[in-house]
């Protein structure tokens, strides 16, 4: 019995292991979607788009190992809790590799001219990091069940939305010149970058539920 649960107990912590690495992927991706867009840079955006394939792969991977697992070991209590919950956040990591895929084919399409004007530069390469360093907090949230940095990101994203706020803002001014083209680019990449974040926030909530078996409900 012993033996059978150490398997089980290295099978449970191969999948975290694996959303571990489903994550920096997804991190990896944002950061370069986002230098393809500052930077107009093809041959980036092409990496990024191919990269997506590899995402959707090793997610489906670990959905296959989850359900196998289930199947097998027929978990109950908080195991059954754990494996579940992993089907769904990696689901949401999966997701955020699809939005960086998106942001990258923003910068494709508009090739070789930039998508972005060069006043809203600075503006959404900030978005880029915020949505990054959002990201980059998931493994350790992961990895150490840390209830208090899971609620954190939700502040986090606060900042997010403030941004992608005042991106909007820029856009329905009196003062934008750019035309209908470049405002409806610069809205889909708001709604790519705000909702990469909310995923993000998605997966640290759930590890919030794996831990208290109860969902947060963060003062904001």
């Amino acid at each position: 019995m012993a033996l059978i649960r150490s398997v089980f107990q290295e099978e449970l912590d191969g999948v975290s292991q694996s959303l571990v690495d489903l994550s920096n992927m997804a991190s990896d991706s944002i950061h370069n979607a986002t230098q393809a867009l500052i930077e107009a840079n093809l041959k980036i955006a092409e990496e990024v788009i191919s990269y997506d394939e590899k995402i959707d792969l090793y997610q489906h991977d670990l959905d296959t190992r989850i359900i196998d697992i289930i199947a097998r070991q027929q978990p109950v209590a908080s195991d059954l809790r754990a494996l579940v919950t992993a089907l769904r956040m990696s689901a949401d990591l999966e997701r955020m590799g699809d939005l960086a895929h998106h942001v990258a084919k923003v910068a494709r399409l508009r090739h070789p001219a930039n998508v972005l004007p060069a006043e809203l530069k600075d503006l959404v390469n900030h978005i880029g990091s915020v949505a990054e360093n959002i990201s980059r907090k998931i493994p350790t949230v992961i990895e150490t069940r840390d209830i208090e940095m899971a609620l954190q990101l939700e502040k986090d994203d606060d900042e997010m939305d403030k941004l992608h706020r005042q991106l909007i803002g820029t856009m329905t001014s009196s003062s934008w010149t750019h035309g209908i083209e470049s405002a409806v680019d610069i809205t889909l990449l708001g709604r790519y970058y705000e909702r990469f974040a909310d995923h993000a926030v998605s997966v640290s909530r759930r590890v919030y539920f794996l831990v208290t078996g109860t969902f947060a409900n963060p003062t904001r």
